[in-house]
């Protein structure tokens, strides 16, 4: 049974303006959907319209196979967690939590009982006599989230519920978000502008651009294989490597022509030139991982793959803890890599930094989408 179901889904509003254009997305029942993308792409319209808050203009949104288009919010079985957490000021967290059971004359006895099994759930017992002004910003979050558990709906849906709060709460509640779905297995559809966010908690991401669903699938396939260079430069922390070049011939294979600090070379690539959709001379841009550029301390292979040793001159580091960014160019492009932070690379100095291209994707640099590969060289790559 389909969790949600969003069927060639458009929103158009009385001026003309076309927020959503064709939203296809399914999550089975008890999946993590998360909506990701920048500022005005559309998810919070498109959550908005699967609570009944906001009219579709054409589609089907089913939730457990029902379609819902003309339904009110009320009757979706549906329950909405906010950024804004959207508590009653007046009310203790009891009377929070049990608002919507009472509204449902829920019998009193079953409220109580339904209101300490979420406190429980949720870590919040001692804060059951509390008022909203009395708790921090974590608390309040918790609080929000007890009350759309004490519904026990069909589809739980978060609209940006961590923004509000600090680096380390927001850690925290991911991992108690997560914890709490592993523990209900129900369906959540939730919005975020955070890809970390979104890569941590998903089963399945929708990513977003201008109302239009850029990929959709699961977070590790998003991650390694981009459909376009916005996916590419969006998911990820630091973003991708993007490097403009030429494709060169290198015997039966294809590599790409490489201007460095010390000089030229050519980088294999682990095509076959006959199953590429692209030739020697065509300009490409290759998208390469921060952590597939790395040292010797860092390197290890996958599967007999082969490192491409190329020497480069140190432009700025970034230490970070576990491990050092630095930052290098490549044919006049910046280029980010990982290493290990005992390395010490130190600015206008040269570093030789180990390239694995296993994993590398190549874009078309006027459409911007990922150019067709075919099956990937399954032997070592030779040093170019």
């Amino acid at each position: 049974m389909a969790g949600l179901t969003i069927t060639d889904v458009y929103k158009t509003y009385p001026n003309g303006v076309e927020v959503l254009k064709g939203i296809n997305i399914e999550a089975a029942d008890g999946q993590f959907l998360i909506l990701v993308g920048g500022s005005g792409c559309g998810k919070s319209t498109l959550l908005n319209m699967i609570a009944g808050l906001e009219s579709v203009t054409r589609g089907e949104i089913r939730i457990n196979d029902r379609v819902v288009n003309d339904l009110p919010p009320k009757s979706r079985d549906i329950a909405m967690v906010f950024q804004s957490y959207a508590l009653y000021p007046s009310m203790t967290v009891r009377e929070n939590i049990s608002f919507g059971l009472q509204i449902r004359k829920v019998p009193s006895r079953e409220q109580k009982v339904i209101v300490d099994r979420v406190a429980e759930l949720l870590q919040i017992v001692q804060l059951l006599d509390r008022k909203p002004r009395q708790l921090s910003g974590g608390q309040r979050q918790r609080v929000a989230m007890g009350r759309a558990l004490a519904r026990d709906p069909a589809l739980f849906l978060f609209d940006e519920p961590l923004s509000n709060l600090d680096a380390q709460l927001r850690l925290d509640m991911r991992a108690e978000i997560k914890l709490m779905h592993r523990r209900l297995g129900k369906t959540i559809c939730y919005v975020t502008h955070d890809q970390i966010e979104a890569m941590t908690l998903a089963d399945r991401i929708a990513v977003m651009k201008d109302g239009v669903v850029q990929q959709f699938g699961a977070p590790q396939d998003i991650y390694d294989s981009p459909a376009n260079l916005y996916v590419a430069g969006f998911i990820g922390a630091p973003p991708m490597n993007f490097v403009t070049g030429k494709l060169a011939s290198i015997g039966t294979g294809i590599g790409l022509e490489c201007r460095t600090t010390s000089g030229q070379t050519i980088m294999k690539l682990p095509f076959q030139a006959g199953a590429l959709r692209a030739r020697p001379g065509d300009e490409v841009i290759l998208g390469l991982r921060p952590e597939r550029i790395t040292d010797e301390r860092s390197a290890h292979s996958e599967s007999g793959t082969q490192f491409q040793r190329v020497t480069m001159r140190v432009e700025v580091i970034e230490p970070t803890g576990p491990d050092t960014l630095v930052v290098t160019q490549l044919n006049e492009k910046k280029l980010v890599s990982r290493v290990h932070p005992a390395t010490n690379p130190v600015p206008g100095e040269n570093i030789n930094l180990l390239f694995d291209v296993s994993k590398a994707v190549l874009f078309d640099p006027r459409s911007g989408e990922r150019i067709d590969t075919g099956v990937n060289a399954k032997a070592g790559l030779a040093a170019a």
